[in-house]
């Protein structure tokens, strides 16, 4: 099974082209899904959370997102603790879907995921997409979406990898600064190009 990234920048249009994808027939691995998967009250992923960072999951075994971020950002010692608990399990549970999925006979499985590049993660991949649009365009939807101002903006986009240098590590770029039609066309293109490629 041949297993292909899929990425893009912050309110670039990653979770719409995804849809898109999935609408096609396309196995999905979700690395945000997988990430909340392992630390989901019970697992031993949450449990080493708890006693590294007490006081961040809740008498119901529930993660506080909130103050676990209010820890770790901004002090990277901290974010490095956190990383070495979550990180392994995060790879351990993304090799299982897709054992599960190649056993059940997916040809093709695509990983998305937001920081793949700046991971490193597309070195062991089939190919990547990269879901572009224009810098004007993502600052507009990010504001828009998340209520942000120009300082706030800049920040988030500043803490991710440039698309421009995203997209140099890209097979395919999807991209999604036009319509809703101009995407799907292109997505249904590189869908095709991906099983035929097999």
């Amino acid at each position: 099974m041949r297993v292909v990234g899929l990425t893009g920048g912050i309110a670039s249009g990653k979770s719409t082209v995804t849809a898109m994808f999935r609408e096609l027939g396309a196995q999905v691995i979700d690395a945000d899904q997988v990430a909340r998967d392992v630390v989901e009250p019970g697992t031993p992923g949450v449990e080493e959370v708890a006693r590294r960072f007490p006081g961040v999951v809740d008498a119901s075994g529930r993660l506080d997102r909130t103050e676990l971020g209010r820890r770790v950002f901004g002090n990277p010692a901290e974010r490095r603790a956190l990383e070495a608990i979550v990180h392994p399990r995060i790879r351990e549970e993304v090799e299982r879907r897709l054992e599960a999925l190649a056993r059940a006979g997916a040809k093709v499985a695509l990983y998305d995921a937001a920081l793949l590049i700046e991971n490193g993660l597309q070195k062991g991949m089939d190919g990547v997409i990269v879901v572009w649009a224009p810098e004007s365009l993502q600052r507009a939807r990010l504001a828009a979406r998340d209520g942000l101002d120009e300082a706030a903006v800049t920040a988030r986009l500043g803490a991710q990898l440039p698309l421009a240098d995203k997209r140099a590590h890209a097979t395919w770029v999807v991209d999604n600064g036009g319509s809703m039609d101009e995407t799907r066309a292109q997505v249904q293109r590189i869908w095709e190009e991906i099983q035929q490629s097999g």
